[in-house]
């Protein structure tokens, strides 16, 4: 099964009741904020680095062996622009970047991928709790990410690190 990019859409019709039918639809039926086809699957944490394609490619085998699917993610950078208008104080803009859909052409021509099926999911903000969020959603069996190495994981603290600390299911963290 090829890849594909999995978005919620914000306007999905929700099924109306037929004032023939003997039995009413309920109010609100419980849905599920994911493709279930992915439920118990591997997330991995992917932004196109060294240290996330060796993540991607334990992640593959690690999904193949468990038989269930992939869920990559691309946490978007999203670039603060401080705007000033006049003697207002900045206002801050959120200006996504384009990247996710670069990895997603990237990983659509991948042919490591064919092995297992696969979704690219896209989320903006900390990665570390859109990771853990994307898990809890498709109630994954595990989080792969890769290392982090050099001065800004010193001092922020590595983003393996820091999901270790706080997630609510295992997390792999490839070198």
């Amino acid at each position: 099964m090829a890849g594909h990019e999995f978005f919620e859409p914000a306007d999905r019709k929700r099924p109306v009741a037929d004032p023939t039918a003997s039995e009413p639809l309920a109010a609100e039926e419980p849905r599920h904020p994911c493709d279930p086809a992915f439920l118990h699957g591997v997330v991995v944490g992917f932004d196109g680095s060294t240290s996330s394609e060796r993540a991607l490619a334990y992640a593959i085998g690690m999904a193949r062996r468990f038989g269930s699917g992939l869920i990559i993610v691309h946490v978007a950078n999203r670039l603060p622009t401080t705007v000033w208008a006049g003697c207002e104080p900045p206002v801050f803009v959120d200006v996504p970047d384009h990247r996710t859909e670069v990895l997603g052409l990237e990983l659509a021509c991948a042919d490591y991928l064919a092995e297992v099926p696969w979704i690219l999911v896209e989320r903006g903000g900390d990665i570390c709790h859109e990771l853990e969020e994307v898990g809890r959603e498709y109630a994954a069996d595990a989080i792969v990410v890769g290392s982090t190495h050099g001065l800004v994981g010193r001092i922020f603290g590595s983003v393996a690190g820091r999901l270790a600390k706080r997630a609510q299911r295992p997390v792999v963290v490839i070198p």
